[in-house]
């Protein structure tokens, strides 16, 4: 199968969305599928081979964060040209109420379309004020899919309609299998009780303030437990709060230094206050044997299935975060250890891929037997070669 997919997010600032979106190509990929992705990237950003660059993007304000989206003449012309070019037989757009590529592309494209639906928001003026303008082109989606409850209530209530749902997914492999670092080591590995956390320091829904109380208030009462903080961002208030703790901020960590985190600490805490649909930090921390400390945020009482894989706590509640620290590291609980190392699976690259490729079929099969690529208005005006 061709397969075109369009990630609405520059590929300059990595994220969420952008690693789903590669992961999938390369297992679909691996699975004998031909796939193409187009993102916006800069012209000196590396990118993988299946992806095609359309261009520079610009940030934005949406959902709380600040997003690079690609919008514009340049932009739409690269998306008629990868659509003339490509010769798909369905795209995959995640994100097509984002203005950027996808919504380009399900501008453009009369072949069959699969939506991803990552986000989970409250109906606000932005929403308002988009969704009158991509309701007909959302009648373009052949078929859809969520990440999570939560992004399919987003869609039913604010978009009409239903999808599936179909979990992001992580290489449970990569995450089980991973070394500990000697520097992070917690009780499990030999070393003291280690709690992490993990998250962009600057941005408040993550939770960096609440976490920092928490640290404050369980010291007060063990001081024997150490607590590592990583993420970018300079969180200068929560550093001074900190100051004299057994806190360590690690700043930004590759992908492999997060696998090492997570084999190595004996918690793992989010502490996010909203405007998350899914939680696969979460998913991947199970998988390198932590525990897993959230809050109460439905999106994450999905994730760890309510509970019998890993503790929730009172969102904003820093009390509530310390007692919920303290507690665990009090107890052994095989039972929910066991459990986790069961549930994760479910998230496993592996089975998700197969979901996907079910809802491609559906596609195809609720499809006219053969579909062209509409020119764009752009469609004139070519690269120079």
């Amino acid at each position: 199968m061709k397969i075109g997919i369009v990630c609405p997010y520059s590929w300059d600032a990595p994220g969420g969305v952008q690693f789903h979106i590669r992961d999938l190509a390369q297992t679909l990929i691996g699975k004998g599928h031909q796939v193409s992705v187009l993102a916006p990237a800069s012209d000196d950003t590396e990118v993988p081979s299946f992806v095609v660059s359309a261009g520079r993007s610009v940030p934005i304000a949406y959902n709380g964060s600040v997003a690079r989206l690609s919008f514009g003449v340049r932009p739409n012309r690269a998306v008629d040209e990868w659509l003339e070019e490509g010769g798909f037989d369905l795209i995959h757009i995640h994100e097509p109420i984002v203005p950027s590529l996808g919504m380009l592309a399900l501008a453009q494209a009369e072949l069959p379309v699969v939506a991803t639906f990552h986000s989970a928001m409250a109906r606000s003026r932005a929403l308002n004020f988009v969704s009158p303008m991509v309701q007909p082109l959302l009648e373009k989606v052949t078929a859809r899919i969520a990440v999570s409850d939560e992004a399919r209530r987003t869609v039913s209530e604010f978009l009409g309609g239903d999808a599936y749902v179909i979990p992001n997914g992580i290489f449970v492999a990569d995450f089980a299998n991973a070394t500990p670092d000697p520097r992070w080591k917690g009780v499990r590995h030999g070393g003291a009780p280690t709690v992490a956390f993990l998250g962009r320091l600057d941005e408040p829904r993550k939770g960096l303030p609440i976490f920092t109380e928490a640290v404050r208030l369980v010291h007060s009462e063990r001081s024997d437990v150490r607590f590592l903080i990583a993420g970018s961002g300079e969180a200068k208030e929560e550093r001074e709060l900190l100051r004299g703790l057994p806190a360590e901020f690690l700043g930004g960590i590759s992908d492999a230094e997060k696998s090492a985190l997570f084999a190595s600490v004996d918690q793992y805490v989010a502490p996010q206050t909203g405007g998350e649909s899914f939680g696969i930090v979460l998913v991947e921390a199970m998988a390198g044997g932590s525990r897993v400390i959230a809050s109460n945020i439905q999106a994450f009482d999905d994730v760890l299935d309510h509970g019998a894989a890993g503790d929730l706590f009172e969102m904003g509640d820093a009390r509530s975060l310390a007692d919920s620290i303290l507690a665990d590291l009090d107890s052994s609980r095989p039972q929910l250890d066991s459990h986790a190392a069961t549930w994760v699976r479910h998230f496993d690259w592996a089975p998700i891929t197969e979901r996907i490729e079910q809802v491609y079929t559906v596609a195809l099969d609720a499809a006219a037997p053969r579909h062209r690529v509409k020119r764009g208005p752009f469609s004139r005006i070519r690269r120079k070669k």
